[in-house]
């Protein structure tokens, strides 16, 4: 296949080694390969390593590196990878020089997840696409005038968010002049194969309390966490006890864990599940679905936000029941995939999957065929960006 332009993909699987983030990575990079792209991935943001083994930031990178070579190896991707270890100012993968060349010569970049503020080697590539996959906090500190806030952003061309429904009257967060274009989560279909089984538990993968990004607005303070929604629908295993509920969660302390298991949910520890991809795809695979809660700086202001985790386990063709963002404008709803704002909707949902399961389980994965396939997902991306 001829080749349609040079990619250059910024991430952090490096610095964050865990499965979820690496797979948020993959389906970028392998769905652009598959268009046709010559992609890169590059990682240079200068962040400290975090070592989820010990649950801290590091001084050395070792762990970081082979987790990253590893994730970009599996996936045919090995000699074109770049980790910047800003500590001790060395490359790994790619040498410093190739990095600089690429960027020269390079037709467009993805900041996915706005995951590095771009500095002047960056803005030498001409197409700069920010991809925010956490919609409405950088809205609303550009709303207020962040300097710091505003010079991250301007250094894009185009921008793209997973918050599909901002601009929308039903939505007030403030885009002040900025084109946000909606896109969401790509999934590439063939490395997510259908599951056979009904499976057992609903479960999810979640960090309990996300910190750092609350932000208020208009009079309205909004949280950056999940745990303030799991909390109101904390009850539902007691009110359906034949129905298995697990969190792949690492408490933060012996009060949530006490709180959580009392309520009837099991706790699976995360650590073996976010190690290694295939780890990762194997627990998504056998959950009988999807029970989640959607944070609470995504859900009040109506941004139409999706999961990229979820759209993992609609891939797998399994079901899922999740928290009312909005997104319910842009995909099917009531197959496959239940959206709720109460507890009973919530219940609903998961009755309505115990009827008839296979009929959900293939419902799930054919709205990851026709909403969030790699190649319409990037493809709409790239033409938008003129690539």
């Amino acid at each position: 296949m001829k080749k349609r332009g040079t990619i250059l993909v910024l991430h952090f699987v490096g610095q964050m080694p865990l499965a979820g983030i690496a797979w948020q990575a993959m389906q970028y990079l392998v769905g652009l390969e598959r268009l046709g792209y010559d992609v890169w991935y590059i990682e240079d943001g200068g962040a400290n390593p975090y070592d989820p083994r010990v649950a801290s930031v590091m001084m050395g990178c070792d762990y970081n590196v082979a987790y990253l070579r590893r994730a970009m190896e599996g996936y045919g991707l090995g000699g074109r990878w770049a980790y910047w270890d800003a500590i001790n100012d060395e490359w790994h993968g790619l040498p410093r020089e190739q990095v600089r060349r690429l960027y020269a010569e390079a037709d467009g970049l993805i900041n996915l997840c706005g995951a590095t503020r771009l500095r002047d080697e960056h803005l030498a590539c001409p197409v700069r696409i920010m991809v925010d996959s956490d919609p409405v906090f950088e809205q609303i500190k550009y709303a207020l005038a962040d300097p710091e806030a505003r010079a991250y952003l301007d250094a894009h061309t185009h921008f793209f968010s997973y918050g599909e429904n901002l601009g929308s009257e039903d939505c007030p967060v403030p885009l002040c002049g900025i084109a946000w274009r909606p896109t969401r989560p790509p999934v590439v279909l063939d490395l997510w194969p259908e599951a056979r089984d009904e499976g057992r538990w609903f479960t999810t993968v979640a960090t309990w309390e996300n910190k750092g990004k609350d932000i208020e607005f208009a009079g309205a303070r909004y949280v950056w966490s999940k745990h303030v929604n799991f909390l109101r629908f904390l009850d539902l295993p007691r009110r359906r006890p034949g129905t298995c509920f697990a969190l792949a969660m690492d408490p933060p302390d012996a009060a949530v864990r006490a709180t959580v298991t009392k309520a009837g949910w099991s706790l699976v520890d995360p650590g073996p599940i976010s190690a290694g991809m295939s780890a990762y795809r194997d627990f998504i695979a056998g959950s009988r679905g999807e029970f989640t809660v959607a944070k609470d700086i995504y859900v009040r202001p109506n941004s139409g936000w999706f999961s990229d985790r979820s759209v993992c386990y609609l891939a797998a063709g399994r079901p899922i029941v999740t928290m009312r963002t909005g997104f319910g404008k842009f995909y099917p709803t009531g197959r496959g995939l239940f959206e709720f704002t109460t507890e009973e909707e919530a219940l609903a949902g998961v009755d309505a999957i115990a009827a008839d399961y296979h009929a959900h389980s293939r419902a799930a994965r054919e709205i990851a065929a026709e909403y969030f396939a790699a190649d319409r997902v990037l493809g709409a991306l790239m033409a938008a960006a003129g690539l």
